[in-house]
């Protein structure tokens, strides 16, 4: 897939008030020009990037269920994001510890400005798992015409007090870091970053992922640490790749997902949805329950549900890629 970078020059308005003066967007898009191939436009979780043919392998590329030479096939990444999209690191006007509440509605309405710059009229299959999730049934409801079919997985219509909890906690891991409010530049809180990102994994994955990969390979072991690295690893691993200040921004927005704000209610939200619909839940899931995925299948009026297994919880949505690839054939005959 290839990058771009798109500069929208006008205010930005954001829906807990104030603007940002401009916004850039970076995202990536099948090779080749787009007449005559069918739109599909992915919508990524909290720390992925725009390129899904890096963290979504497994379905994105020629040949397969998203194949790029198909479709026209769009990712772009999410304000307050790091990777090329504007977020704290890049918008002078505030402090990296400062930038403004931005909200999933505030997400998809950055897509729209894309969409428009993109000339797409309507988007032909609408994907998105976790905080990809809120993005897809935010831009279903809030723009109805402009999707003609979606899928969303691994997520919810409303966030969950159990969900804002976990966020919370790993939001004080980071604020537990002197480093975070201190810091003149992205390298602040990097060690309350990794003490978050191990806190997230207990959420992302289970008990029956750790006993699959990292139980100890000696009987005879004294004290367990094979569990231990595997923690300090993921920690390192996300500092490496990402910023405090934007992971920090990231959760907040988390907390704004309520697709049935200024609606009447998440019923009557959902109700507004008309693109045909698949929600996809995981049986292992402890983040987002079978039972969010159900709601959202019964909510909108054509929805349908289907249930994955897998050993490895919420992270499932990115592993188990022959069950999703089986799920969104039965249901979506463009595939």
């Amino acid at each position: 897939m290839q990058k771009h970078t798109y500069t929208y020059e006008k205010p930005f308005a954001l829906e807990a008030g104030g603007t940002l003066e401009g916004i850039t967007i970076c995202y990536h898009t099948s090779e080749g020009e787009r007449a005559g191939r069918k739109v599909v436009w992915i919508c990524h979780a909290l720390t992925a990037n725009s390129n899904p043919e890096e963290w979504w392998d497994t379905l994105v590329g020629p040949g397969k269920l998203f194949d790029t030479e198909k479709f026209f096939v769009v990712c772009a990444n999410i304000l307050g994001s790091c990777y090329g999209t504007t977020g704290p690191a890049t918008y002078p006007a505030a402090p990296l510890n400062k930038f403004p509440l931005v909200t999933i509605r505030d997400l998809v309405n950055a897509h729209e400005v894309l969409r428009e710059h993109l000339g797409i009229e309507a988007i032909d299959f609408l994907v998105g798992g976790s905080n990809g999730g809120f993005q897809s049934v935010e831009w279903a409801a809030s723009y109805p015409d402009r999707i003609k079919n979606v899928c969303m997985l691994a997520t919810s219509a409303i966030v969950s007090p159990w969900c804002t909890a976990t966020l919370e906690a790993q939001r004080m891991c980071i604020k537990a870091d002197p480093t975070f409010d201190e810091a003149e530049d992205a390298r602040g809180g990097a060690k309350g970053l990794a003490a978050a990102r191990s806190n997230a994994l207990l959420t992302y994955r289970n008990y029956e992922g750790y006993l699959r990969t990292q139980s100890e390979p000696d009987p005879d072991f004294l004290q367990a640490h094979r569990a231990v690295t595997y923690q300090q690893y993921q920690g390192k691993k996300l500092v490496d790749r990402f910023d405090a200040y934007s992971y920090y921004s990231l959760t907040l927005g988390v907390d704004t997902h309520n697709v049935g704000r200024g609606r009447g209610g998440v019923d009557a939200a959902l109700k507004r949805i008309s693109a045909k619909t698949l929600a996809i839940g995981i049986d292992s899931d402890i983040l987002f329950p079978v039972d969010e995925s159900r709601r959202l299948a019964e909510g909108v009026q054509d929805g349908a549900l289907e249930v994955i297994s897998s050993n490895f919880g919420h992270d499932g949505f990115l592993l188990e890629y022959k069950q999703i690839a089986a799920a969104i054939r039965k249901h979506f005959d463009i595939f």
